[in-house]
């Protein structure tokens, strides 16, 4: 729907001639680069965000923590997003290349050196330098979809559970089951990746037809889709994202749970603030 509007004009369109082109194969085109990118960015996202949590915390102060929450989860995720798109970017490159460019390669292992050899610029051979931006060419245009994603996901998800255990959830969190949070979990999940998919489409429109198209830069591709071409894909988008958004958040408090690892409570306004603000509930 990106990369070839003309051809795929509609999310059943897209599934019918991809079937009917590749057979049921066709739409796990890309796999292994997806399944071990977004493995290594997964790690470093959620991984960083609960150390950049923490340390930004111990900065600002517990009553700062508290009022500037939103903040902090904005400035926690951007951060670590920072990172994970670096480890990402080089599988994000692979995927697009084989799931878009008919004939240029089937699998990652006949993707990776074609991309290392014949890099973007048309040399033959790569230094160093042109074989990273081989690899990086869409880094920025990553970083311009994905730190906005995070940032949405995890401020709009921490603050949706926040507010479904204050005005939804009848009982405290501590009173619900692990079963019940969980519940709670992928429903503040979901809705946090509808969020993200809306937020980060622009900049995957263009990340998706960057690495398509040799030599084009992100300026260029903005210009040839336009304000209307941007947005091509935003339902199909939607439906993948809030899914895969929802399903993330339940996998990860999933393994926290099985892990008996620490699952900190919504915040709660601390006694000193309280004291402060003269709260005396």
């Amino acid at each position: 729907l990106q990369v070839d509007p003309d051809k795929y004009k509609s999310i059943f369109k897209g599934f019918s001639i991809t079937i009917k082109e590749d057979g049921m194969r066709g739409l796990a085109k890309g796999w292994a680069p997806t399944f071990i990118g977004y493995s290594m960015q997964g790690l470093c996202k959620f991984g960083f965000y609960e150390v950049f949590k923490i340390t930004y915390s111990d900065m600002i102060g517990e009553e700062n923590t508290y009022l500037w929450r939103t903040s902090l989860y904005l400035a926690a995720s951007a951060s670590a997003e920072f990172f994970a798109d670096i480890a990402l970017a080089p599988m994000e490159a692979c995927k697009v290349r084989i799931q878009t460019q008919p004939g240029y390669a089937n699998t990652l292992r006949q993707c990776a050196p074609k991309i290392r050899v014949f890099d973007c610029t048309g040399h033959s051979r790569s230094a160093p330098l042109l074989l990273l931006y081989s690899f990086y060419k869409g880094v920025v245009p990553l970083w311009m979809r994905q730190i906005p994603y995070t940032m949405m996901k995890f401020a709009c998800f921490e603050r949706t559970v926040e507010l479904l255990y204050k005005h939804v959830v009848p009982k405290p969190r501590a009173e619900c089951s692990k079963g019940e949070q969980l519940v709670v979990t992928f429903v503040a999940g979901y809705i946090a990746g509808v969020f993200c998919a809306i937020v980060s489409h622009p900049a995957d429109s263009v990340v998706s037809v960057l690495n398509k198209e040799s030599g084009s830069t992100a300026i260029g591709v903005l210009k040839k889709l336009g304000p209307k071409g941007v947005w091509k894909g935003l339902v199909a988008r939607i439906i993948m994202i809030g899914t895969l958004t929802a399903l993330q958040w339940f996998i990860y408090d999933s393994v926290k749970v099985y892990f008996c690892l620490p699952r900190p409570p919504p915040p709660e306004m601390p006694e000193s603030l309280k004291k402060k603000l003269g709260i005396t509930e």
